[in-house]
C-alpha cells in the first residue's frame, strides 16, 4: 500500500494517497468533522445567502453552525437514535443544508424527498427507509403527509419549515421549526458536550445518507452513501474542479439528487465558498443574471435551454444584430478548432476572437450571467458535442463529467486544459475506471457506495466479485485515459437485422436543436428506427406565432401540419449524420407538455424511457403499422 501523501490544495490540507485510507482532509475523517472545523475558522464569514422579500440576505458559518446543532439536539430530544433515518421534502434553502449537517453530526442518515414525488410515492419511500422523523417545507407538502399519515406509523414527528397558512395547526404529531430550534437550545444547555461529542462519534464507515435512485427500472432503490463516500467525492473535486474561498455559486438542483448535494453542501464545506440559493426552479436563469457566479452547475436540459434563448434572440435581432452574432459564433468555432486539437491558436485567429470578444460575445455572457464564470459544469444525462462547443466559443468553460449515485456522484470529468468535447473526462483522483468484456463502465474508489438499503440482493448484483462497481452504462477509454459514454447497457437497440445502435448518441444530437427538448429513439427487435419527441415549448410557440400558424393548446401545436414540418426537417438534417442502419424512419410528437411532477420525468428532467414507451405505445404502434 502507498503510503499517506499530504499536500495542499487551494489551501485545504489532504492527507490521503488518492483511493487510500487514511481519507483525511484538514487533519479530519469525517465530513460533520469538517463542517465543525470549518464553522469554527470562519465564524461570521458569510456560508450562504438566500433571498427574503426580494433582498439577498447573507448567513453566516456560525449561524450554519448554530442551526445544525439546535437542530441536531432538538431531534435527538425528540428521539432520534443513531443510524435512523430523517427525511426532507423541501425545494432548496438553508434549512435544508441546516437539517443535513445536523442530522448527520448526531448519527443520524439524511434522505432527500423530491418535492415534485406525490403522496403515493412518499408513503412508499418513508416506509421503505423506515424514517422516524420527516421534515416538511410548507403546507403544500404538508398535505402530502396528510395522505397517508395512517400508513407512516414510524414517524415520530413531522417539523414544518413555513408556518404561513398553519397557524392554527394544533396536533402533537406535529411541530415548527422555530419550536424544535427552542427544544434544541434547551437540550444544549443542560447537556453542552454533547453535539460536540456526537460528532466525534461519527466514524467515517457509518451511513451518512440514503439517497433514492429515480426508479426508472423498477422500485426506487435507496442508495447508503458513507461518510467516507462523501470525503472522497470532496477530495476527487479539490484535484479536478477548482473552487475557491472567492467563488460564488448558484444552488437550484433539487438537494435530494447526488449531484447538487455535492457541490452544493460538501464542496463549499472544504473550500469555504459562498452558496446562493435560487428562489425557485422558475426563477434560475434570473437568479443566475443577478448572481453572475463563478461557478455553476446544470443539467444538460438547462444548458439547452440557454442555447435556445439566445437562439430565439439572435432570430429576433436587427440585421445587423443577426450578422454581428453570427460572425462572433464563427470566430469562437475557428477557435475551439485550435483548441480541441490542442494546438495553440494562431495570432490572427486569437486577435479576430478577442475583437468578437469585445464588440458581441462579453455582452451575451454579461445578459446570460455568464460573464464571472470561470467553469461551468454539466452531467446527470448526455449532452451534446456541438452545445459544448458553442458554449466554448462563447467564452464558456463548459466540462462534461459523469457520475451517478452509487459512486457519490463523480467519477470522471474534463477539466480546463484537459476537455476532450464528446468525452466525459479522465477517472478523477482516487477513481479507477475499466471496461467489462460486454462494453459495460466499471469503476472502483473509496466513493462507491457501501449498498442498498436493506436490500443485499441488489447490492451484491451491482458490484463484481473483485470489488468493481457495475454502472450500467456502456462505453469505452481512449488511449489518454478519456472516457466516452455510448448508453446504457439496457437501452442497446438490437434492430430485427441484428445490428446494435446504442439511442444516446442520436437523442443528443437531435436535443441539439433549439426546437426539441427531448427523444427517445424507439427500434428493439424492429426493422427500423423510430422516434417519439418532445418539442420545446417556448420556441415552437415562437415559431408558430412568427409563422402565423394558428394553435390553441399544446396538443393543438404539436398536431399542426407545420410543425410536423419544422421537427422532420430537424430528424433529416440530423439523419445525414449516421449510417443508414442508424437513421430514423419516423417519428411522433408527444403531444402531452411533461413537467417533473409527471411520471414520465425524473426530477433532474430526464425522460425514463421504459415508462415512455409503455405510455406511448399506440404512438409507436403507429410508425410500424
Amino acid at each position: 500500500m502507498n503510503k499517506p501523501l499530504e499536500q495542499e490544495i487551494r489551501g485545504i490540507r489532504v492527507n490521503a494517497t488518492p483511493g487510500e485510507r487514511p481519507m483525511l482532509i484538514d487533519g479530519v475523517d469525517t465530513c460533520v468533522a469538517l463542517f465543525a472545523k470549518r464553522c469554527a475558522e470562519l465564524g461570521s464569514r458569510t456560508a450562504h445567502r438566500e433571498k427574503d422579500l426580494g433582498i439577498w440576505q447573507a448567513y453566516s458559518w456560525a449561524e450554519y453552525y448554530e442551526a445544525a446543532k439546535n437542530i441536531g439536539m432538538g431531534l435527538e430530544k425528540l428521539g432520534l437514535k443513531r443510524g435512523e433515518v430523517v427525511s426532507i421534502l423541501s425545494e432548496d434553502r438553508k434549512e435544508w443544508l441546516y437539517f443535513d449537517m445536523g442530522v448527520q453530526c448526531v448519527g443520524g442518515i439524511c434522505s432527500g424527498v423530491y418535492t415534485t414525488d406525490s403522496a403515493r410515492q412518499l408513503d412508499y419511500l418513508l416506509r421503505d427507509s423506515g424514517s422516524t422523523f420527516l421534515i416538511v417545507e410548507n403546507d403544500e407538502q404538508l398535505d402530502k403527509f396528510l395522505e397517508i399519515a395512517d400508513q407512516a406509523t414510524l414517524i415520530k414527528k413531522v417539523i414544518i419549515l413555513d408556518k404561513d397558512g398553519l397557524h392554527d395547526l394544533n396536533d402533537d404529531r406535529f411541530i415548527f421549526l422555530d419550536d424544535l430550534y427552542a427544544l434544541g437550545v434547551a437540550h444544549n444547555a443542560q447537556n453542552p458536550d454533547m453535539f460536540a461529542a456526537s460528532i466525534k462519534a461519527v466514524k467515517p464507515a457509518d451511513t451518512a445518507l440514503l439517497i433514492y435512485t429515480s426508479g426508472t427500472t423498477g422500485a426506487p432503490k435507496g442508495a447508503m452513501l458513507s461518510q467516507e463516500n462523501i470525503m472522497a467525492t470532496i477530495e476527487a473535486g479539490l484535484h479536478s474542479v477548482p473552487v475557491f474561498e472567492t467563488d460564488e455559486q448558484l444552488c437550484f438542483l433539487p438537494l435530494s439528487h447526488v449531484l447538487e448535494r455535492s457541490v452544493s453542501v460538501y464542496g463549499p464545506i472544504a473550500a469555504r465558498c459562498t452558496v446562493n440559493f435560487a428562489e425557485s426552479p422558475e426563477t434560475v436563469f434570473d437568479n443566475l443574471q443577478e448572481l453572475s457566479p463563478h461557478t455553476f452547475t446544470a443539467v444538460p436540459r438547462v444548458w439547452e435551454k440557454v442555447y435556445s434563448r439566445v437562439t430565439v434572440l439572435a432570430q429576433e435581432a436587427t440585421g445587423i444584430g443577426r450578422l454581428a452574432y453570427g460572425l462572433a459564433i464563427k470566430a469562437g468555432m475557428k477557435r475551439v478548432g485550435y483548441l480541441l486539437d490542442n494546438k495553440p491558436v494562431p495570432a490572427l485567429v486569437s486577435a479576430n476572437y478577442a475583437l468578437w470578444d469585445l464588440l458581441v460575445l462579453k455582452n451575451l455572457r454579461r445578459m446570460l450571467g455568464l460573464d464571472r464564470i470561470r467553469r461551468a459544469t454539466t452531467g446527470a444525462a448526455p449532452i451534446s458535442p456541438e452545445l459544448l462547443k458553442w458554449y466554448t466559443a462563447i467564452g464558456v468553460n463548459l466540462l462534461e463529467g459523469y457520475g451517478m449515485t452509487e459512486n457519490a456522484g463523480i467519477c470522471s470529468i474534463n477539466r480546463i486544459g484537459a476537455n476532450k468535447i464528446g468525452t466525459v473526462g479522465q477517472a478523477v483522483a482516487g477513481v479507477e475506471l475499466k471496461i467489462a468484456a460486454d462494453g459495460e463502465i466499471l469503476t472502483k474508489g473509496l466513493n462507491s457506495f457501501v449498498g442498498y438499503w436493506r436490500n443485499s440482493e441488489k447490492t451484491a448484483e451491482t458490484f463484481t466479485d473483485d470489488g468493481w462497481l457495475c454502472t450500467g452504462d456502456v462505453g469505452n477509454i481512449d488511449g489518454d485515459g478519456y472516457l466516452s459514454i455510448t448508453g446504457r447497457l439496457k437501452d442497446i437497440i438490437i434492430t430485427a437485422g441484428g445490428k446494435n445502435i446504442t439511442p444516446a448518441e442520436i437523442e443528443s444530437r437531435l436535443k441539439f436543436s433549439p426546437y426539441i427538448s427531448d427523444a427517445v429513439v424507439i427500434g428493439d427487435r424492429r426493422k427500423y428506427l423510430t422516434c417519439l419527441v418532445m418539442i420545446d415549448q417556448e420556441n415552437v410557440e415562437k415559431f408558430a406565432q412568427d409563422g402565423k400558424i394558428p394553435f390553441s393548446d399544446f396538443a393543438s401545436l404539436c398536431a399542426a401540419p407545420e410543425i410536423t414540418a419544422l421537427i422532420r426537417s430537424v430528424v433529416e438534417a440530423v439523419n445525414k449524420e449516421f449510417a443508414r442502419v442508424e437513421q430514423i424512419k419516423d417519428f411522433r410528437l408527444i403531444n402531452v407538455l411533461l413537467t417533473a411532477e409527471d411520471d414520465e420525468l425524473t426530477a433532474t428532467m430526464k425522460l425514463k424511457r421504459g415508462l415512455v414507451e409503455k405510455k406511448h405505445n399506440a404512438l409507436i404502434e403507429q410508425m410500424y403499422s
